[in-house]
């Protein structure tokens, strides 16, 4: 690819952000995303797509807050300390040490964990998005194949690598979301669907005991293809899988006056 056919769109943020202080001097920073409606899923066109990013579906999302980075291993930490929920968590399981690089080695359950206990300390609903809220956050109000356009660099994100990258080192979208693209897989609240046919278009989790019992993952990886980090893409693990290339970031509904 020639360096003149790349398009690329970098934004300034114009959303509002919200800062949970976690203790020991470490916070949390979340944006706040508006609500709206959005189409999911890839057409049929766009390179890389599969059939599991299709139907695709007008969606209506309510506004929700999520974090601006993917979890870090200094935000993990201290809430690994907290009073145990359901399951115990390793306070330093990432393979790729350092306090501001996401972190990894976390099965679904363990971000599920990680979830309640800081729901429980901060009295605040802290979840995993769903998976129609982390595309929607993750777009934008763009619809390329990535939120900075319909082509990706190796200067946009960090996928096809050797390890993580520490977090907002790439592109922000328009409402300040950093590393939704590539980095770490990001697991969502949503059981893995084949396709889209049956899916909610209200912007909640899709969990339906029936289907697989894989869980959905999102946004590619540092060791993933390009194509595997595009806004639809979309892929089902087991929940047990704690692989040194799976994250999260976190949601919540906005506090009152936000």
């Amino acid at each position: 690819m020639s360096p003149t056919s790349l398009t690329l769109h970098r934004y300034n943020c114009t959303n509002q952000g919200y800062t949970e202080d976690l203790g020991d001097g470490v916070s949390l920073t979340l944006m706040l995303i508006p609500d709206g409606e959005f189409t999911m899923g890839a057409p049929k066109d766009e390179p890389d797509s599969e059939d599991s990013e299709r139907p695709q579906h007008l969606v209506r999302v309510s506004r929700f807050l999520m974090g601006r980075y993917p979890v870090t291993q200094a935000q993990w930490r201290v809430v690994a300390g907290y009073e145990q929920v359901d399951r115990e968590l390793k306070p330093d399981p990432s393979s790729f040490k350092g306090d501001d690089r996401p972190v990894e080695q976390v099965s679904w359950y363990d971000a599920v964990e990680f979830c309640q206990r800081l729901s429980r300390t901060t009295k605040k609903n802290y979840h995993l998005p769903s998976e129609a809220q982390w595309e929607y956050a993750c777009r934008a109000e763009t619809e390329t194949a990535y939120h900075f356009g319909d082509e990706i660099t190796k200067d946009l994100a960090n996928y096809s690598g050797e390890q993580t990258t520490p977090i907002g080192q790439y592109p922000a979208n328009r409402w300040g979301l950093y590393d939704m693209h590539g980095n770490v897989w990001e697991w969502c609240q949503d059981y893995w669907h084949e396709n889209y046919k049956g899916v909610p278009t209200d912007g909640g989790a899709w969990i339906d005991d029936r289907e697989s019992g894989l869980r959905v993952v999102r946004g590619g990886s540092w060791a993933y293809f390009p194509g595997g980090c595009r806004s639809a893409f979309r892929f089902g693990f087991t929940p047990v899988n704690d692989d040194y290339a799976f994250g999260f970031r976190v949601s919540c509904s906005p506090p009152r006056g936000l």
